[in-house]
């Protein structure tokens, strides 16, 4: 094979590999347009989650906001009511500690208060996971789901290597819960 085939062939390859990547990271990310709800539901884990809940609440995309894993340094209610809400507009929820849990504790909580819908905020990158769960978690309930994503991931074509493991690991995770096996990816 002569060398001007074989660098070709290198450069399709390595561009194959580009593509695919950019195209994993753009599946992973579901950001839907926010509609008014009862409620806004921040997970915790990752910056710049709570300012973007913050944002849909000032907003007047929803009365209230519920942290869920409020005990994250993240996502308390003393960094909430840093942000400038009221800490009477707050519901903590203190128990979750994998994106599953979040979505069982606050769809308790959701019962309890009688509320009927509610924007569900996380990274980017961990939407499409976040919305697969919960959809599944909250299937049959009557609520009302939107899914908004606080911006993590940079934009562009070129990543770096810490974007490149969050999506490997992201998508290793997302596989497990499309195999029902997410005691093995996530553990409480």
């Amino acid at each position: 094979m002569s060398m001007i085939k074989r660098l070709s062939y290198t450069i399709s390859i390595l561009f194959g590999i580009l593509l695919l990547l950019v195209l994993a990271k753009k599946f992973l990310i579901v950001n839907e347009k926010p509609k008014k709800a009862d409620v806004v539901i921040i997970l915790s884990g990752g910056p710049g989650r709570l300012a973007k809940g913050v944002a849909l609440f000032n907003r007047g995309d929803a009365d209230q906001m519920m942290l869920s894993n409020s005990n994250d340094g993240r996502t308390t209610i003393r960094e909430a009511v840093a942000f400038g809400i009221p800490e009477d507009k707050l519901i903590p929820e203190k128990r979750a500690t994998t994106t599953h849990t979040n979505a069982l504790y606050t769809l308790e909580l959701m019962k309890e208060r009688q509320l009927t819908s509610a924007i569900i905020v996380s990274s980017d990158f961990h939407m499409r996971r976040t919305k697969y769960i919960f959809s599944q978690v909250y299937k049959n309930t009557g609520i009302e789901l939107t899914f908004v994503a606080a911006p993590y991931l940079r934009s562009g074509f070129f990543m770096k290597k810490w974007e490149l493991q969050t999506i490997f690991y992201e998508w290793v995770k997302l596989i497990g819960y499309w195999l029902h096996a997410y005691e093995l990816v996530e553990k409480d």
